[in-house]
């Protein structure tokens, strides 16, 4: 046997033995973090989770076997938010899935590396969460919601109910895109002659006291902002405004579907799902920086006629033409 050939076996042998040795090393599988204010037994949770695991599956990743997701809830409280985050960020996650402005606030104040897909979040520009739409800059990327609905879900209630005049509107003042929406809802409602009756919730020691100033001040309709306070106790509203007999706008269909009257708004289980096509761009390779922030392209009007008999309503045909949805 000639050295060339005892040289070659050699070589070809070790390289058999890498390829198996590779072989039967286990792939290292991403990791998840995902980081949201609201509990796993919200209603609008529990569809949330879905919506996004849905969205993972469809680009080929199944939980517990390609890919492994960490989950953080506050409960409610979204002061626990920056530790989860911390948490996350101390267990070197592949990405971080997370919600709504408070939420990504926290994750990037709590990594400059470790990426961060955000979702409903209302002015990512403006918060300083990422520094243009188009070029990110940053560690956040993701879905931003359309911030001129105030306006729209004012004018839609006051041409279902056009003879309102004051309607009151719950909203959290810690909520940055709360103050924004209800700023656009009071030029809206000066051009309508209509009284904004602002009521603000800190928490749900706060229901209390601001259901007994919508009853003192005579308030004939009423607004709902999407915030963690108000989606963490979704019941207790819209059971207040069907027992006081209050036309209500609500941000999104999970509150309609709770049982309210009315809701418009991006379609937000769509904008879970669409952000695991930015998770998979990223375990990818793809940089947040590089990635446009997208703008919601799906919006529903929902109309629930079950709850407008239960308060004893009628809503106008032109109105009722206008809905995507109509609950009956």
């Amino acid at each position: 046997m000639t050295r060339d050939l005892i040289a070659f076996l050699v070589v070809s042998a070790a390289l058999i033995f890498v390829q198996f040795a590779e072989a039967q090393q286990p792939k290292k599988v991403p990791r998840i973090g995902y980081l949201v204010s609201v509990s796993l037994s919200s209603t609008r949770e529990v569809g949330q989770v879905e919506a996004f695991r849905q969205g993972l599956r469809e680009l080929g990743y199944v939980e517990g076997q390609n890919i492994a997701i960490e989950y953080r809830y506050a409960e409610g409280v979204e002061e626990r938010l920056p530790n989860l985050a911390a948490d996350l960020v101390q267990l070197n996650v592949d990405v971080i899935f997370v919600t709504g402005t408070t939420g990504t606030q926290a994750a990037k104040r709590a990594t400059k590396t470790i990426p961060v897909v955000m979702a409903s979040v209302t002015d990512p520009v403006g918060t300083g969460l990422v520094a243009s739409l188009a070029h990110p800059g940053g560690n956040v990327t993701g879905l931003s919601n359309f911030s001129e609905l105030g306006g729209k879900q004012l004018e839609l209630l006051k041409e279902a109910f056009p003879r309102v005049t004051r309607i009151a509107v719950i909203w959290d003042p810690a909520n940055a895109a709360n103050a924004r929406l209800l700023a656009e809802m009071k030029v809206t409602a000066d051009g309508l002659r209509t009284v904004l009756q602002s009521l603000e919730v800190r928490s749900s020691d706060d229901f209390d006291r601001v259901f007994s100033a919508i009853k003192k001040e005579h308030a004939r309709a009423l607004i709902v902002l999407r915030n963690v306070i108000t989606y963490t106790h979704p019941k207790r509203i819209v059971d207040f405004a069907v027992k006081s007999k209050l036309p209500a706008m609500y941000p999104d269909r999970v509150l309609v579907d709770a049982g309210g009257l009315m809701s418009y708004g991006p379609d937000f289980l769509d904008m879970i799902h669409r952000a695991a096509t930015y998770v998979d761009k990223i375990l990818k390779g793809a940089k947040p920086a590089d990635l446009p922030v997208e703008q919601p392209t799906k919006f529903e009007f929902v109309i629930n006629l079950k709850a407008a008999k239960q308060i004893g309503l009628t809503i106008p045909p032109k109105v009722l033409a206008r809905a995507d949805k109509i609950i009956r």
